[in-house]
C-alpha cells in the first residue's frame, strides 16, 4: 500500500506537470496561436466543409418558381428597410419602403435564388463581391437578409402559407446563418487533417485523466477518500 506522503508527492508532481502543460497550451506556439485557438480554428474549418447546404437549397427552392408572394415586413428602422429593399429589387421583386416597413411582392424562387447567391459568395469568402453589388459591407448584407427572411417567415405563417414559410426559414438557417458564421474561415476536409484530429482527441482524453488522477492522489495524501 502506498503511504499518504508518497500519494501526496505523486499528486503534487502530477498537478505540477499538468499546470506546465497548460501554460504551454496557452503560449502562441502554433502558427502564432495558442493551442486552444489553433484547434478551434482547425475544427471550424473542418465543420465548414460539412455545412455547405446551398446547392441543395437552390434545388429545393426551384419548386417555388412562379409562386407569387406579397408580404409586409416590419424591420425596425428606416435605414434597415431601405437597405433591405435593394436586396429584393436585385431579385426582380417589387419592393417599396415606408419608414421601418418594407412591402415586397414577387416570385418567391427569384427572391430566394438571389439570397442564396449572396450567401454563396459569403461562404466562399468573396465578401468584396457583395460589397460592390450593394454598396455596403458584406456582413451587413447577410445580416439584412437574415432579418428580412425572419420577418418574411413570420408574415407567411400569418397568411397560413406554411410551406413557403418553411423554405424561407430553411434558407435563413442553413444558408444565411452558416455563410455569416463561417465567413473568413478556410474550409478543410477532415481526411486532410486526420492525424492532427486524432492526436488532439487522444490528448484531450489523457489530459483529463491526468488531472483526475492528480486530484485523487492529492486528496488521498491529505487523508481524504471515499468510504463504503
Amino acid at each position: 500500500m502506498i503511504s499518504p506522503n508518497r500519494r501526496l508527492a505523486a499528486g503534487a508532481g502530477l498537478m505540477t506537470g499538468f499546470v506546465v502543460v497548460l501554460v504551454i497550451i496557452f503560449l502562441p506556439l502554433y502558427d502564432g496561436q495558442n493551442g486552444l485557438n489553433y484547434l478551434d480554428s482547425l475544427y471550424n474549418s473542418i465543420s465548414k466543409a460539412s455545412a455547405y447546404y446551398i446547392p441543395a437549397l437552390m434545388e429545393e427552392a426551384e419548386v417555388f418558381r412562379g409562386q407569387e408572394v406579397s408580404v409586409v415586413l416590419s424591420l425596425g428602422s428606416e435605414g434597415l428597410s431601405e437597405r433591405t429593399r435593394t436586396l429584393f429589387s436585385e431579385a426582380g421583386a417589387m419592393a417599396s419602403s415606408s419608414g421601418s416597413t418594407l412591402r415586397v411582392q414577387g416570385d418567391l424562387e427569384g427572391m430566394l435564388a438571389n439570397c442564396l447567391a449572396d450567401a454563396d459568395y459569403m461562404f466562399e469568402n468573396k465578401g468584396q463581391v457583395l460589397a460592390e453589388k450593394y454598396g455596403y459591407p458584406a456582413r451587413e448584407v447577410l445580416f439584412n437578409w437574415w432579418t428580412a427572411l425572419k420577418a418574411m417567415d413570420k408574415a407567411l405563417k400569418k397568411q397560413e402559407n406554411f410551406e413557403q414559410a418553411g423554405i424561407v426559414s430553411k434558407v435563413k438557417k442553413k444558408a444565411v446563418e452558416c455563410a455569416y458564421n463561417y465567413y473568413g474561415i478556410e474550409s478543410q476536409k477532415i481526411t486532410d487533417r486526420m492525424g492532427t484530429v486524432v492526436a488532439s482527441l487522444i490528448f484531450y482524453v489523457l489530459y483529463t485523466v491526468w488531472y483526475g488522477i492528480a486530484i485523487l492522489y492529492l486528496f488521498e495524501g491529505c487523508g481524504l477518500g471515499l468510504v463504503h
